[in-house]
């Protein structure tokens, strides 16, 4: 009896034996800390998600400084524009100002619907720029939507190490 293998199988098997997709949040918020790393965990797609909870801490990561000297480069950075120490705004800014970190994309997921700070973000080169709902299922499907949109359609650059 000769099996059938659907298209989206061999996709998600393919997923199976790939690295993991290495994600950086940078969040403040415990709770959307945990509901993120929760909704990734229970996602289709392997990957590895690392916490920096302000602005500074973040910036050290990306550029391995410190106790981050072993960090791996992030896939993908998802950032949020209200955090203590060095607001995501700035952080965006040094990324995208940076020949090492720039062609990361970084993805803004903000509680800010301010017409200025979608400028602003886009202006720094932010590749997306998504509210946050304040809804629980609504945040859900939010995440949902990037890990299928950013960690299965979307072709991210190779890492240079």
């Amino acid at each position: 009896m000769e099996r059938v293998i659907t298209f989206k199988q061999l996709i998600m098997n393919s997923y199976k034996t790939t690295a993991p997709i290495n994600i950086l949040l940078v969040e403040d918020n415990p709770a959307d800390i945990r509901l993120t790393q929760e909704v990734f965990k229970e996602g289709r797609i392997r990957n590895t998600l690392n916490v920096a909870m302000d602005g500074e801490e973040a910036l050290l990561y990306l550029r391995k400084l410190g106790k981050y000297a072993d960090a791996e480069t992030p896939d993908l950075v998802l950032l949020d524009l209200n955090l203590p120490k060095k607001d995501g705004r700035t952080v965006l800014a040094e990324i995208k100002a940076d020949q090492n970190l720039k062609f990361i994309p970084v993805i803004i997921l903000t509680t800010s619907a301010a017409e200025q700070d979608i400028l602003n973000t886009y202006a720094h080169h932010a590749n997306c720029y998504i509210m946050k709902p304040v809804d629980l299922a609504q945040f859900i499907n939010v995440v949902r939507s990037i890990e299928e949109f950013w960690l299965t359609i979307v072709k991210l650059p190779k890492k240079e190490e």
